[in-house]
């Protein structure tokens, strides 16, 4: 009786500690989203305010981009904290995050003159958009996995040695091989094509990064990690995938319009996401019925919610790319901005 008194108290405890995690991996890659967001509007204001002012001044000679930057750095260190925190499926659909963020901030910060008979035409969908999104991402926090573990240097392994990884690792270079053959032999430059090379890709950064994060974090409290060889596999996998994506990613941007770049590439990478997560790191084990119906409804009412707010956007007519390590994250993302000229 006592043992299973004991039993139950321990699991209890395990739960607890669960969620507590969870929590915490969650508001990390929420608030480093939002600063993300933040940083790349007050970049883009810092460019808009020279072009308006005619100033002469290098825009990174301005107190105000390096702001921005600062943002970013932290914004950037929140993400790839979160990973070590939350299971993978949780943390990478929450760049929506910086969708509703990026849409607000525009209307609010940066937005173009506009007339009252035009208001209802261009904003109202970005608004039932950012609704949507917003219910959506409650839903897959609320109903997401729940599964943790140490991330150590000999689980890591063994998941990298496990069957189910590599029969999935086998499917996603053959895969990419053809993708890769066909944009660039065949010249196949649709952008379907070029966001599944990206997710593809994604898929491996996000993998490498929750190792990493992880391992790190254990590092720092106490358990070191870092005299393993696989840290530093993992390490280069990261930074080698995430650099790659960058450039698919501004190869992009010069062919296609920017918001159709953030929604489709969004959706694309946020599934392969969630399908490495489950696969490297078994966060659906466990899961009932219930909560993987609510959490990939929760997903779509998330896509369909940043569609329409990129929907909404008006086409760039000429290119300024700004490039971010999502390391939630996402994997690398590219936010293009339109350029205004006085």
């Amino acid at each position: 009786m006592e043992t299973q008194f004991a039993t139950t108290v321990a699991a209890l405890d395990d739960k607890s500690d669960s969620y507590k995690e969870n929590l915490i991996g969650t508001l990390l890659a929420i608030f480093g989203n939002l600063f993300i967001s933040i940083s790349l509007s007050v970049q883009k204001y810092s460019h808009v305010r020279l072009a308006g002012l005619k100033d002469t001044r290098t825009y990174y000679w301005t107190k105000t981009w390096w702001f921005g930057l600062l943002l970013t750095i932290v914004g950037e260190l929140g993400v790839f904290t979160s990973y070590a925190f939350a299971p993978l499926s949780l943390v990478t659909p929450l760049s929506a995050v910086s969708v509703i963020a990026s849409s607000i901030l525009g209307f609010i910060f940066l937005r173009d003159k506009w007339k009252p008979k035009d208001f209802l035409r261009r904003y109202v969908l970005s608004f039932i958009g950012c609704a949507l999104t917003v219910v959506g991402t409650y839903m897959f926090v609320t109903f997401g996995p729940n599964t943790h573990e140490r991330l150590t240097a000999d689980n890591i392994v063994k998941h990298l040695i496990g069957w189910p990884f590599l029969l999935y690792l086998l499917l996603e270079i053959i895969a990419f091989c053809l993708l890769l053959y066909f944009y660039k032999k065949k010249n196949a430059k649709y952008l379907v094509v070029i966001l599944i090379l990206v997710a593809l890709l994604g898929s491996m950064t996000v993998i490498t990064v929750k190792a990493v994060s992880g391992m790190l974090v254990l590092s720092i409290t106490g358990s070191l990690q870092l005299n393993y060889p696989i840290f530093y596999i993992m390490f280069v996998c990261m930074v080698a995938t995430a650099v790659f994506q960058a450039s698919l990613l501004t190869d992009a941007s010069q062919l296609y319009d920017s918001s159709q770049i953030a929604s489709i590439n969004y959706i694309i990478s946020t599934l392969f996401a969630i399908t490495a997560g489950a696969v490297f790191y078994l966060e659906f084990n466990h899961a009932d019925v219930l909560h993987l119906c609510m959490f990939f409804l929760g997903c779509l009412i998330a896509f369909l919610g940043v569609f329409l707010i990129t929907r909404n956007r008006k086409k760039s007519k000429a290119f300024e790319p700004y490039v971010t390590m999502d390391a939630v994250a996402e994997t690398a993302t590219i936010s293009v901005s339109s350029s205004k000229h006085a």
